[in-house]
């Protein structure tokens, strides 16, 4: 649960640099950008965290979860690129609440495949679907109360894009459990992850900007900027790694939901920061607080409806399925669905020290080059949220490694 509010902090401030759109840049090459970003990201924290050898155990214990973890990378990249289009057309405080309604769908996945929910009281059955419910309520509220600050003429386009990133990232969440089921680190899982993110995001920017000739000028006239993106993309990162987490030990039904508090955060930044809804009515404004309090109640309900035994042991009985149908050692599958080591050995070799190396200089050669983009913002609020999200990174990452090693 700490760890899907989490998420939720970090996921939030990642989506800042997407306001680099209202520049005029193409929203394949922020989304691009970002992709780079994550990349490294996703590289360099195993190789920091584990180490590549124990990627590498993991990976012979369940190899076909690969096909899987590039699956889920292709169509993160999809989504993520249509985000950067409903920013665009709708902004950041309308677009959240319609791509978040991921939750829902995620939920209906967990269900229907993986049994979660099996065994539940009526209690938490009541807790989870009324939490994600009353969630998606308030964003929905705080969607209404800022659509009238955007041109017509562009909503629909920007809608169409946020539901469309919603239903393609609510899909992605069935790799991911199928993975936590079976057993795998999630540190593991997101290697492979971002081959898939990488390739169809490559793939994506050459089809939309006419070729590779336009995409490198495009990125060239964007070169003092990348640098924001790339930090986006690895802050990303670190709110999905929690959110990983969050789905693999509290399950779709609550990892999801929790998570999609970066809707609140992504309000915060879009008014304190940019503010989005600057001379925006005193009724706009109660509609907004309104929202965002349901919101965080609907988060709150289902913070409380943890798992419950008998809901676990049927989490254990579908685990032990996905080990049978892909012939994974059940042992492995028990010990990690409980958090525990496997056997994988966790040491850093040269090939882990190349690997953060060559990431820390790719960072910094685009940091040295970089400009402070001709976006207003509001210096106080800026260092205010940062100090928060810093603050939730440390309290779960250190109950995180109290409780599983990172596992």
């Amino acid at each position: 649960m700490l760890c899907g509010v989490t998420a939720g902090a970090w996921l939030g401030a990642a989506e800042a640099p997407t306001k680099l759109v209202t520049l005029g840049l193409s929203p394949v090459v922020i989304s691009l950008g970002m992709v780079i970003g994550v990349f490294l990201a996703r590289w360099t924290l195993p190789a920091l965290i584990q180490g590549t050898s124990y990627v590498a155990a993991d990976l012979r214990q369940a190899p076909h979860l690969i096909v899987w973890a590039v699956l889920a990378g292709c169509l993160w990249a999809v989504a993520n690129t249509l985000t950067i289009f409903a920013v665009r057309d709708v902004g950041l405080s309308i677009a959240f609440p319609l791509w978040n309604s991921n939750s829902l769908l995620g939920i209906l996945w967990g269900i229907v495949f993986f049994r979660e929910l099996r065994g539940a009281d009526w209690r938490r059955w009541l807790g989870v679907l009324g939490g994600a419910l009353l969630m998606f309520a308030g964003g929905t509220a705080l969607a209404a109360a800022s659509a009238a600050q955007v041109p017509a003429k562009d909503a629909m386009r920007g809608v169409a894009a946020a539901l469309a990133a919603g239903a393609l990232w609510g899909t992605m969440y069935i790799p991911y459990r199928k993975a936590y089921l079976t057993g795998m680190s999630p540190l593991s899982f997101i290697t492979f992850f971002t081959v898939g993110e990488l390739g169809m995001m490559t793939a994506l920017a050459l089809t939309y900007s006419g070729g590779a000739t336009q995409l490198w000028s495009e990125l060239s006239g964007a070169r003092h900027v990348l640098f924001w993106l790339l930090a986006g993309g690895f802050v990303w990162v670190v709110g999905d790694l929690f959110q990983q987490y969050a789905v693999k030990y509290a399950g779709i039904t609550r990892g999801i939901p929790l998570s999609n508090t970066n809707q609140l955060w992504g309000l915060a930044w879009g008014i304190l920061v940019f503010g989005e809804l600057r001379g925006a009515s005193q009724s706009v404004l109660s509609q907004v607080i309104g929202g965002s309090v349901v919101m965080a109640l609907g988060a709150g309900i289902i913070a409380l409806s943890s798992v419950s035994r008998s809901e676990h042991q049927r989490w254990e009985e579908a685990a032990l399925n996905e080990a049978q149908r892909y012939g994974v050692d059940s042992r492995y599958t028990r010990a990690r669905i409980a958090g525990e080591d496997a056997g994988g050995k966790r040491r850093r070799t040269w090939i882990d020290w190349l690997v953060v190396t060559i990431a820390t200089v790719i960072i910094v050669g685009f940091a040295v080059n970089a400009q402070s983009p001709q976006i207003a913002v509001r210096g106080g609020w800026v260092a205010a949220l940062i100090v928060a999200t810093l603050g939730m990174l440390m309290t779960a990452a250190i109950s995180l490694w109290r409780t599983t090693k990172f596992n």
